[in-house]
């Protein structure tokens, strides 16, 4: 009998970025960007949410202990991520548009190594309160 139970760490972070493809113009990047083209930037309160997916273990009861889940968030997304121009300030997007599609894989590419792979990892990631993304699907 599969016994698997889904727990849930939500975190938030603010960041700046700009939407912007440099091999296109300046018009195309409008149309296609529209404001999130602004060339000074502009930032979202962002809300996280990572879902664990496993069986609690048997001495425990945990899936994960929520407070390690938490910290290792903390350690690998926020002080990463967290008050920085996502465009300018961090390594991740130098090359690819950060998107809250490309935002979303780039933290799960962040917790994935660090999280024992026997348990299912989903991210959830919130640009605003209508809009969010979520990998892997």
């Amino acid at each position: 009998m599969n016994k698997k139970v889904a727990v849930y760490r939500k975190e938030h972070f603010n960041a700046a970025h700009r939407l912007f493809n440099p091999a296109w113009d300046m018009a195309k990047n409008d149309e296609v960007f529209g404001k999130c083209n602004n060339p000074n930037f502009h930032g979202h309160n962002y809300e996280l949410v990572v879902k664990l997916v496993g069986e609690p273990d048997p001495v425990t009861g945990y899936v994960m202990d929520l407070k390690l889940l938490s910290d290792l968030i903390k350690e690998e997304v926020l002080e990463k991520l967290d008050h920085k121009n996502l465009n300018l300030d961090t390594p991740f997007f130098k090359t690819i548009n950060p998107t809250a599609e490309n935002i979303c894989v780039v933290i799960y590419d962040l917790l994935r190594p660090r999280i024992d792979a026997k348990f299912d990892l989903q991210v959830r990631l919130y640009e605003t309160e209508r809009n969010f993304v979520e990998y892997p699907i």
